[in-house]
């Protein structure tokens, strides 16, 4: 059997936000694929987010084979999973412009009233389009183009002579220079200005060049490709045709003529008016050339007075008094009327007395017509019957008789004040008027810089006219004169390019904004093909042909092209030629705006010109800005290799495998085709120094984008061709040549052009994208290499501006790091540009000639190779003109597999042993944790300028250089650490080999890392000797693969649902891997068994009595380890703990058993409570129950004794029989002493503190606790400050019954009774205090029977008395109080989060519908972005600003008082949203309503899941301050965070979605 062929797939991966936009940066999705095969576009969304509500996405990429239609959208059902991403994957086969967007029904408000009779109506929304551009493939030779390999030159074709003959000739020398696509303007009939840009007839091909038509086109095009190497492109004129087009006089409708456009009346009037009197200034005692702004000011008296005053432009603007007051008596009389309703604006008896002015604005509102746009004259007007209206409130109806001059006279004073805004209007717009018609003359006839037309006739008018007027006595016999009058197409300065400058809404063709083509009409599209049938029918043909021939389209003034006309055209021609390579001139004057075009059209390119720099520092500018990437940038795609593990493998066909190569979609910039110049502007010769032609265009040869020229520049042209006015032929040494010569010579600088084409095609066609470029003076230099082979090329161009005289200029050696070079070759320009040589070549009256000049070699450069660096020196003559270039290389880049594939392999195999507490070491260990590892030897690594990673292991370096890649940000301390020094690396692998292979330190636990440390010592050998400016980028590619081997490990030892679920969770589930791991100081046991141990959070709590406290570890331990699979180390834990039970209680502070503190009412109950979760979750979990363990002290005995005590661990129990004695010592009742009280132990809080007593109230069945000078809770925040007197009284004792311990006390008794009865738990129940015994089951049902009257505050007043509730303290209703019977009575009644943790473990104890009330309640109350605010911010006790450092007066906030008063906590918002997914579950009964409830769960876990992915720390902060603002003394990565989190998606795994 033969071998299976591996193909790759490539596959760019585009996440969708919440709100369906794309989900990368500026929106603007830009691919370029990099073979012909088809690319996959892979949808990514989280399964519940908004958009998957009812939702779909729509996707107009077509099927393969199938055409593309913009408006033909595919359906893809976004079928929610809250477990899950969605994944979408769309092949993509030809290249364009494709849109997407979402449908979805709009999630409604969270509300505890669920109408499930009459359901709310559906409100559906549909998102913008969003676009994707998919860069053509073109091809050249039958080997790929890409389209920064693009050499492209431009040819004004009437300039090219005859066809075949002087064409071929010109062809040939294009060709010969290296160029490999030609750019034509319009090779069609040209009209009676003879500009290429006028064109006659789109569908005809000038007969000068092609006598045959397409024949000849068909022949060149042919030629082009297999004689000259030369691909094709042309212009597409959309928006205007020639003023004399035949076609025009059977089809003016085509563009905006007085009938079509009937508001352009007015600026026609006013365009005739002009020429008229333009053409008498004489007659009229006028100047009629104009020699000064005193003869212009002449001239403007006389528009003002022979123009504007006779064409009475303001009945345009007003109404006709006189016909709408007649109208209006007319109507009035014939009992037409429109009454005013009575409403407070137009109350008839309001009306009646009111002002002229109000009853003017009256009518205005309610009776303007014609007010939409200009029109003919008078067209506004107020209609008839809401005047006669107003006439029968001020006057009565018309009965016969009337004072009719009385109501005539009131009529007109009020229309008279109607007309005022529109009289303002006018002589604002006349102002405006005035002054550009001033502005403009004065610009044509008498500025420096204008044409300076002369005397003003039939051949220069006054103006330039707006509109072309066609002969009637040739146009169409069915036309009527406004047919015939066309307004001339133009542009508006600064003009907003969606705008229809002749349309409606527009007035600058009458404000004479315009700045006009005379030769062109501007064709009238409208809004689609049935506005101008013909004209979208013959623009049709015409691209459609010119797609048939050309690879590429040129839009010409895209800008003023009408966006949804370029869309259709662009459809039409790609459905002719798919890999279309389009570009287009933009002058939008906005970025943004020019974005808008580029993804609607899929313009491949923008044109951009070097020839608009002004100076040396500016040219340098926009090399940077189109040079492509910093040398040594950053890998930024996640490119599957076989031996990275993450590129999933399927069977293809023809024994071929395909891996799919995974690629992040990255912000780009829009595409340029950087241009040296262009055919419309001024060259080097007329706007810096000729000589400046030669750096000029080497320096856009070096750049990573499409490049281009045009003809005449290389061969030194003195000035711009003028395209329209011009006879004359091209001319030039590359074309009289046989063969174009590399290096020096004569006529321009053709030579050395074609070296430069090559390596800029080389570069392109290979991916050369990396590029430095430094400015120095006069100097430019560009170094521009491969990513990965670091093979490149180095210029030095000295630039020649106006005043650069010829010296060498100031230059500093260039020192090349680790390079290698090899001198290519140096030249200058000399370019002869005396007077007399610039007459020579413009008195050739039949060819276009350059000044004459030759390129010459400069011996200038000294080239000096050293051990470890290159030297280049300028010297001798090197004058303005001047360029230098070079082949570079690096030596140590040259491995032998490829330096970046060697550094990416491998990881994977090195990381197939580790284990989870390896992967905390190898990925995380923040610096106290390193510290304790080492001996205080080493912590984590310190930057200069920056400070110290937060992990010791990889994660600390991927926290930083996650953002430097995103952003290439290659000026961070960081890069500049790995630049100055290899001290990153050293430190990297010498922690790894110091706890895995070094004899001295070495342990056994960490055996496995030695694989890690070899693999990364190998990788890090293999990049020591390149250059120190590439180690950043090596050092983080090394450190990337790494981190995703090891993060991939870690995944692959977890559960099945983490390793198959979202980010979020996979996200989540890493933390309970950077909180588990071997501290020294911190093990669960005092002796002879080191265990991982479980911090409660990073770093403040990471070491010694810090790190491992009973409440945090069993609130975290669901998530972080039934959550994820780790129930061994569960089990660890469990037993760790149970081994310390005293007092029934377990620790809140472990210490790891030597010295256990027992200070926490609620620890045991989150024990026993994670206890049950195993025995659900784990395998064969209830055997946990019959566990022996140890016991640090005596069961049932409160005796306190040294660890070392020969008692400690003496004795064994069951896990069953620990929970009993917990679940007895309580029934009993708890009463004792702190061990050791006093300051040893807590040197804030006071005597009464240390006095722990807990009992049960039988009558309810609840469990009291706690006094006010303790705080045994997880709100446990003890007073510090003697400043303001609170030190010892805690800031929440939170004593009474905490309703969250009632909640888990009867989870616990529903559980232990369950049990009993099947027979796997041996206990029935407790013995009381008076010696009665009481059954769990009896206990349960005593604590439910009696919590909603103990716990619920009733929404209604009037309930109170169905509860225990005092109303004279209640601050909120509907709620469930925090506490009952606290020792202040008004703490009871504060609203805290709490009461979501009893709903979550006990949800029988709750009303269902009270409970739903309560969530939705909090969710706006204390619901923060990311936590919940532990204190309802109405109460008068709020403040949520927690600054432990503060030591103020404030009895609220000093020392942090207030930790638990208002800040907001990211643990219980994990309970929160189970509790409100629990309950809101309970009240749906239909698919679509379950997914709601999951939905509004989502929605609440955005602020979370940007910190987890924002978090240097790679988790969830312990607390925010207000409206989740940033905390400083908050722990940045807290265990029980996102333990809590898992937990919610594990009951969403339980729940489903069905």
């Amino acid at each position: 059997m033969s071998p299976r062929t591996l193909t790759s797939n490539e596959v760019y991966i585009l996440p969708l936000k919440d709100n369906g936009a794309p989900d990368v940066p500026g929106e603007y999705i830009y691919l370029a694929p990099r073979s012909n095969d088809p690319i996959t576009i892979r949808f990514t969304i989280e399964g519940t987010s908004s958009i998957c509500r009812q939702g779909s996405l729509w996707v107009n990429i077509p099927d393969q084979g199938a055409e593309f239609r913009r408006d033909h959208f595919r359906e893809h059902k976004l079928n929610p999973d809250f477990n899950r991403t969605i994944e979408i994957s769309i092949p993509v086969y030809e290249a364009g412009a494709f849109a997407f967007y979402t449908t979805y029904a709009e999630l409604p408000e969270l509300s505890s009233n669920l109408n499930t009779t009459t359901p709310a109506p559906v409100k559906s929304e549909r998102t913008p389009l969003y676009y994707i551009d998919v860069a053509p493939r073109l091809s050249l030779e039958g080997r790929p183009l890409p389209l920064p390999a693009l050499s492209i030159f431009s040819v004004i074709s009437k300039f090219m002579g005859k066809y075949p003959t002087d064409w071929e000739k010109h062809l040939r020398g294009i060709g010969g220079r290296g160029y490999n696509m030609i750019h034509f303007t319009p090779l069609q009939i040209r009209g009676a200005s003879n500009s290429p840009y006028s064109l006659y007839d789109q569908l005809g091909w000038d007969p000068e060049c092609f006598p045959q038509g397409e024949k000849d086109v068909q022949q060149m095009v042919d030629s082009l490709e297999q004689n000259h190497s030369l691909l094709s492109l042309t212009d597409i004129v959309l928006n205007h045709t020639a003023h004399n087009s035949g076609w025009l006089l059977e089809h003016p409708e085509a563009g905006y003529t007085l009938t079509t456009a009937p508001w352009l009346e007015s600026a026609y009037i006013l365009d005739t008016q002009l020429l008229v009197f333009g053409s008498k200034l004489e007659e009229l005692g006028y100047p009629k050339e104009l020699h000064s702004t005193d003869d212009l000011i002449k001239v403007m008296d006389g528009i003002k007075k022979h123009v504007i005053s006779e064409i009475r432009l303001w009945e345009y603007y007003a109404l006709d008094v006189d016909r709408d007051v007649d109208a209006a008596i007319e109507s009035w009389s014939a009992g037409k009327l429109s009454l005013p309703v009575e409403s407070s604006d137009g109350d008839p008896e309001k009306l009646k007395g009111a002002s002229v002015k109000d009853q003017s604005a009256y009518l205005i509102q309610k009776g303007l017509v014609g007010n939409d746009r200009l029109g003919e004259r008078f067209r506004r007007r107020i209609d008839p019957e809401v005047s006669a209206g107003l006439i029968s409130v001020l006057f009565g109806k018309y009965r016969g008789e009337a004072d009719e001059a009385t109501i005539r006279s009131k009529l007109v004073e009020i229309l008279d004040v109607v007309n005022v805004p529109f009289y303002e209007d006018y002589d604002k717009e006349i102002g405006e008027i005035l002054q550009q018609l001033f502005n403009r003359i004065k610009y044509v006839r008498l500025d420096d810089h204008g044409p300076k037309l002369g005397p003003i006739d039939q051949a220069n008018p006054l103006i330039e006219p707006y509109f072309t007027r066609l002969d009637k006595s040739k146009a169409a016999e069915h036309l009527k004169p406004e047919d015939l009058v066309l307004v001339n197409n133009g542009w508006v300065w600064a003009g907003n390019a969606l705008v229809d400058n002749a349309g409606p809404q527009s007035r600058v063709y009458l404000r004479r904004e315009v700045i006009v083509w005379g030769d062109c009409v501007k064709l009238r599209y409208g809004s689609g093909p049935q506005d101008s049938p013909w004209l979208w029918e013959h623009m049709t043909n015409y691209a459609r042909m010119l797609a048939k021939y050309f690879a590429g389209f040129r839009i010409d003034n895209c800008h003023s092209t009408p966006i949804h006309v370029a869309e259709h055209i662009l459809d039409e021609a790609r459905r002719v030629r798919p890999n279309l390579y389009v570009v287009a001139e933009l002058f939008t004057g906005s970025e943004e705006m020019d974005y808008v075009f580029v993804k609607r059209l899929g313009l491949s390119s923008l044109i951009r010109e070097a020839m608009q720099a002004w100076s040396t520092g500016e040219l340098s500018r926009l090399v940077h800005r189109h040079g492509g990437r910093p040398i040594g940038s950053f890998e930024v795609d996640e490119i599957s290799r076989g031996n990275l593990g993450s590129a999933p493998t399927s069977p293809g066909v023809n024994g071929e495998s395909t891996r799919e190569v995974i690629r992040r979609i990255k912000p780009a910039p829009v595409q340029a085709l950087f241009m040296d110049c262009t055919h419309d502007n001024e060259v080097p010769a007329q706007k810096r120094d000729a000589r400046d032609t030669l750096p000029n265009a080497a320096l856009v040869c070096m750049c990573a984008s499409a490049t281009g020229s045009v003809m005449g520049y290389d061969e030194i042209y003195p000035k711009l061709v003028d395209l329209v006015n011009e006879t004359r032929l091209y001319t030039s040494e590359s074309s009289s040549a046989r063969e174009v010569t590399i290096g020096g010579g004569k006529g321009g600088i053709g030579g050395v052009k074609k070296l430069l084409n090559h390596i800029h095609t080389i570069m392109g066609k290979d991916g050369y994208d990396e590029t430095h470029i430094h400015h120095e003076d006069q100097y430019i230099t560009v170094h521009r290499v491969h990513p990965e082979s670091r093979k490149g090329y180095f210029l030095i161009a000295h630039t020649a501006y106006p005043g650069y005289g010829n010296g060498n200029g100031a230059f500093s050696a260039v020192h090349l790091g680790g390079t290698k070079a090899r001198h290519l070759g140096s030249w200058m320009l000399e370019v002869d540009t005396s007077e007399e040589a610039k007459r020579e070549v413009e008195s050739d009256k039949k060819y276009l000639r350059g000044l004459s000049s030759h390129v010459v070699d400069v011996p200038g450069i000294r080239l000096e190779v050293k051990s470890d660096e290159t030297v280049i020196t300028v010297r001798d003559q090197f004058p303005p003109g001047s360029i230098a270039l070079f082949e570079t290389w690096i030596p140590a880049a040259e491995h032998s597999s490829g330096l970046d594939t060697y550094v990416t392999s491998g990881a994977k195999d090195a990381m197939a042993e580790l284990d989870l507490v390896d992967l905390n070491f190898l990925l995380y260990c923040c610096e106290a944790e390193e510290r304790d590892g080492s001996k205080s030897v080493s912590g984590t690594y310190d930057i200069p300028g920056y400070g110290k990673i937060v992990y010791a292991g990889l994660q600390g370096w991927w926290s930083l250089f996650k953002d430097i890649i995103k952003d290439n940000n290659l000026a961070h301390p960081l890069c500049q650490n790995l630049r100055d020094g290899q001290w990153a690396l050293d430190y990297t692998v010498g922690r790894l080999e110091r706890v895995s292979q070094n004899p001295d330190t070495a342990k056994p636990e960490f055996s496995g890392l030695a694989k890690p440390a070899a693999w990364l010592k190998e990788r890090f050998d293999a990049i020591r000797s390149i250059p120190s400016f590439l180690l950043p980028r090596y050092f983080a590619l090394v450190v990337r693969t790494a981190y995703k081997a090891a993060w991939e490990r870690g995944l692959e030892l977890m559960n099945d649902k983490v390793q198959a679920g979202q980010w979020f969770l996979q996200s989540l589930a890493m933390t309970s891997i950077q909180m588990t791991g071997f501290v020294v100081s911190a093990s669960l046991w005092p002796k002879d068994n080191w265990v991982p141990s479980l911090a409660a959070g990073l770093p403040h709590f990471a070491v010694e009595w810090a790190r491992c406290w009973g409440r945090d570890v069993f609130i975290s331990l669901r998530g972080l380890y039934l959550g994820t699979g780790r129930f061994n180390e569960a089990a660890e834990h469990i037993f760790a703990f149970a081994s310390v039970l005293k007092h029934g209680m377990i620790p809140n502070l472990l210490s790891s058993g030597r010295d256990p503190r027992y200070n926490s009412r609620d620890s045991v109950w989150f024990f026993l409570q994670c206890i049950q979760d195993y025995t659900r979750h784990a395998p064969d979990g209830l055997e946990l129950l019959n566990r022996k363990v140890k016991r640090r002290f005596l069961p049932y005995d409160d005796t306190w004794f040294s660890f070392e005590d020969p008692r400690a661990y003496s004795t064994e129990s069951l896990i069953q029989d620990v929970v009993q004695e917990a679940m007895q010592r309580h029934a009993s009742g708890l009463k004792f002493r702190e061990a050791n009280a006093g300051p040893g132990i807590d040197m804030q809080m006071r005597d009464e503190g240390f006095n722990i007593e807990v009992n049960v109230d039988w009558s309810n069945g609840i469990i009291f606790g706690g006094n006010q000078f303790n705080c045994g809770t997880w709100m446990d925040k003890m007073g510090e400050s003697e400043q303001a007197g609170s030190k010892g009284i805690p800031g929440t004792p939170r004593d009474g019954a905490a309703v969250e311990i009632t909640g888990l006390l009867y989870s616990t008794l529903k559980w232990l009774a369950k049990l009993n009865a099947e027979g796997k738990y041996p206990y029935s129940g407790v013995t009381k205090a008076d010696g009665s015994e009481i059954t769990y089951s009896a206990w349960a049902d005593l604590v439910k029977s009696n919590f909603e009257y103990c716990y619920y505050v009733p929404a209604d007043k009037s309930e109170d008395g169905q509860h225990s509730v005092n109303s004279s303290i209640v601050n909120r209703r509907g709620i469930y109080k925090d506490l009952y019977r606290s020792g202040k009575e008004y703490e009871d009644y504060q609203l805290r989060p709490n009461f979501a943790i009893a709903m979550t473990v006990a949800p029988e104890l709750f009303d269902p519908e009270r409970a739903m009330g309560a969530l939705v309640l909090a969710d706006k109350a204390l619901r923060g972005p990311a936590g919940m605010a532990t204190l309802d911010p109405s109460d008068l006790n709020y403040r949520p600003y927690y600054r432990n450092s503060e030591d103020s007066t404030d009895f609220a906030t000093s020392k942090g008082r207030n930790y638990h008063q208002g800040p907001e906590w990211l643990w219980p918002t994990g309970f929160f949203l189970r509790a409100l997914l629990k309950f809101d579950l309970m009240r749906r009964d239909s698919q679509e309503g379950r997914v709601e409830a999951f939905q509004q769960v989502t929605r609440r876990l955005g602020s979370c899941k940007e910190m987890i992915k924002q978090s240097p720390w790679a988790g969830l902060t312990e607390l925010t301050q207000k409206d989740g603002q940033y905390c400083d003394d908050s722990s940045p990565t807290q265990a029980w965070s996102g333990g809590c989190l898992i937990d919610l998606y594990m009951d969403a795994a339980e729940y489903g979605m069905e």
